[in-house]
């Protein structure tokens, strides 16, 4: 027999455990169970295993809404994420409707039945399994758990020391004493650096561009006094605020006076670095200030590594690679016992599952999102997307609440059906205003937003508070049956 659910949650990261619990909560008497392709919950807390795994957003605004972070640090490292998810997981029993090794394909969509089909894998078994849904939750990522983004280097074979991906990060490397070369300047990169100059022999950063790299505490001041004169949900929602407040600020900044931040971003890296070093070669980017996500150096610990010799960075481009290392184009080589390539992600929409809708196959790059959270002309079915800007959970909180209300909007009125309807007068641009390299790859890929809500995809918080905890439901834009 097919099992049917109301809800069909995919992935089992902190998007899926989020839309769960909001599930849970909000909606409890709706059936719902969650695939997760993988042995273990967490998503990229699961699958990212390299040194320094940490966080990039403070755990005020990464964390959930419902569930205080309790921990002194506010930017926290991977085992602390994953267990906080786990535990978060376990609070409402949501573990036990998580299927692990469930790797979904597609999902298919009949109006005559006003349900979805799906189909999914079985990594223990290799089993087709198929499950039907009133409601999908896709709540996947936004990138290629199998397949990092790794280029092919010229002569890289010839290399006869370690070449690693940060995403596949080996149990067995051994790094201590050995000359390390990370090829990037992205997050990733930086988290690597200063974890791996503890006890590598050098370590030194290889980069085609610069980034623009921040440095915050890794404990929250205020956010850890409001914790002794408050509650925990008091001291967490006054320190998510805070936060929130201050990061769209910044940003807001950020697009009105370029030239301002990116001179307080100089400033604070010549205040960390030795007197005369090139700041301007290697750390003044050719872009401005949020044109993509800006770089965490927790206390400033990768400025203090090549503070303390530990590590160093060279901006130039790679001819090839050699037995011993890396040749330059400027002709200097890099010798290296282990080189890492933290060249990025590769974006997968909605997990590559393959969507259709009444037998007609949905390709997203010919769709437009709406409210930035479901397809137009795709009945029943709600994708999670955070913020490039913020935290990721903020949206991805935002997003489990609506989908609830509409839930509930829908089962009140007897509906069966919800699909937003596009609007041929609404013209179309790049989902993505970013200009990282990971997201301009995928863009040919993804599904469009729209010039006027409720196409537009607003990177504001405050704004959604608004929009999406109050709006209305039934805006002649999301046609019910």
């Amino acid at each position: 027999m097919t099992e049917h659910f109301d809800v069909l949650i995919v992935g089992a990261g902190i998007s899926g455990i989020g839309a769960a619990r909001h599930l849970v909560e909000r909606c409890p008497g709706k059936t719902y169970a969650i695939l997760e392709a993988r042995e273990r919950i967490g998503g990229t807390w699961d699958l990212f295993r390299y040194p320094g795994i940490r966080s990039d957003s403070d755990m005020h605004t990464l964390g959930f809404r419902f569930k205080p972070w309790v921990a002194k640090r506010a930017i926290a490292d991977g085992d602390s994420i994953l267990a906080y998810l786990e535990e978060t997981a376990r609070e409402e029993g949501v573990d036990r409707h998580i299927r692990f090794q469930r790797k979904v394909s597609q999902a298919s969509w009949s109006s005559d039945a006003a349900r979805w089909t799906v189909e999914a894998t079985r990594g223990d078994t290799g089993e087709l399994e198929r499950l039907t849904c009133n409601f999908l939750f896709m709540c996947s990522g936004y990138y290629d758990y199998d397949h990092g983004h790794r280029p092919h280097f010229e002569g890289e074979e010839r290399f006869e020391g370690r070449l690693v991906h940060p995403q596949h990060w080996p149990e067995d490397l051994d790094y201590a004493g050995k000359r390390v070369v990370v090829i990037g300047s992205g997050a990733t990169a930086v988290t690597l650096v200063p974890a791996m100059a503890e006890t590598a022999a050098h370590v030194t950063m290889l980069q085609r561009t610069p980034t623009y790299i921040a440095t915050l505490p890794w404990e929250d001041a205020i956010g850890n006094a409001l914790k002794e004169r408050f509650p925990a949900d008091v001291a967490y929602a006054l320190t998510r605020w805070k936060n929130v407040l201050f990061g769209l600020g910044f940003y807001t900044l950020s697009r009105r006076a370029p030239n301002l931040v990116r001179k307080l971003l100089r400033k604070g890296v010549v205040e960390q670095l030795p007197e005369g070093f090139d700041v301007d070669k290697h750390f003044n980017p050719p872009y401005g200030p949020w044109d993509q996500r800006l770089c965490l150096a927790p206390d400033g610990d990768f400025f203090a590594s090549i503070r303390e010799g530990k590590a160093s960075i060279v901006t130039d481009h790679i001819e090839t690679f050699t037995e011993r290392g890396i040749r330059l184009r400027s002709g200097d080589e890099l010798e290296a016992d282990i080189v890492v390539t933290a060249t990025g992600l590769e974006v997968l929409f909605l997990g590559g599952v393959a969507l259709s809708v009444d037998g007609r196959r949905i390709e997203p790059a010919e769709h437009m999102t709406y409210k930035a959270m479901m397809l137009s002309d795709v009945p029943n079915l709600a994708l999670a997307v955070g913020y490039t800007n913020a935290s990721w959970t903020l949206k991805a909180d935002l997003t489990s609440e609506y989908v609830c209300r509409l839930l509930s909007h829908m089962e009140a009125r007897g509906y069966r059906a919800c699909t937003p309807r596009s609007d041929p007068s609404v013209a179309e641009v790049p989902f993505f205003d970013f200009s990282s390299g990971y997201v301009q790859r995928a863009l040919p890929r993804l599904p469009k937003q729209g010039e006027r809500a409720p196409w537009r995809v607003k990177q504001n918080y405050l704004f959604d508070v608004f929009y999406l905890r109050h709006g209305a439901l039934e805006d002649g834009v999301m046609q019910f049956a």
